[in-house]
């Protein structure tokens, strides 16, 4: 009987964890206050906690989506390839005459 292959974690793309962060954080953004006011704080201090939370929310997103356009950037880089020192080469530089020491070219 042949062993059981491991299964590979699946990765969820970057959108779509990021997303779901933001969800979360926003669904405690109104948990926490209710918790709160139920455990007898007052509805200004709930109030005050709901504030701050949805303060780091809005930071942490704003941080995530940048993060997220930096990756992509790198990817896009990644992917079209390294072109030299700043993308562009000297003419004649890759390919072409090929020429001896002396400069002269050579067949």
């Amino acid at each position: 009987m042949p062993a059981p292959r491991a299964q590979e974690p699946r990765e969820a793309p970057a959108q779509e964890s990021a997303s779901d962060v933001v969800r979360w954080a926003a669904f405690s953004c109104v948990l926490v206050p209710v918790v709160l006011v139920g455990y007898g704080t007052s509805l200004a201090g709930a109030a005050g906690s709901a504030l701050g939370l949805v303060a780091v929310t809005g930071v942490c997103r704003l941080l995530l989506r940048q993060s997220e356009r930096g990756a992509a950037r790198l990817l896009a880089e990644q992917n079209a390839g390294h072109r030299g020192r700043h993308g562009r080469t000297a003419p004649g530089a890759y390919g072409g005459t090929r020429h001896s020491a002396d400069g002269a070219p050579v067949d």
